[in-house]
């Protein structure tokens, strides 16, 4: 059981190091990027596919 407690002390720390320097306001910019640019290939890609008669 100390182990688990170990554990979850060093993941706590970690998580608190990265959301207070500002890390985390970052990776969420840059994820909602991602998602956008993803969504619009997918899209493209989507609309392709039903241009040549292929199921998707």
């Amino acid at each position: 059981m100390l182990n688990w407690s170990i554990t979850f002390l060093v993941i706590a720390i970690i998580a608190a190091v990265l959301g207070f320097s500002g890390i985390a306001g970052t990776a969420a910019g840059l994820a909602k990027i991602l998602f956008a640019v993803f969504l619009v290939l997918f899209i493209i890609s989507a609309i392709s596919r039903a241009v040549r008669g292929k199921k998707i």
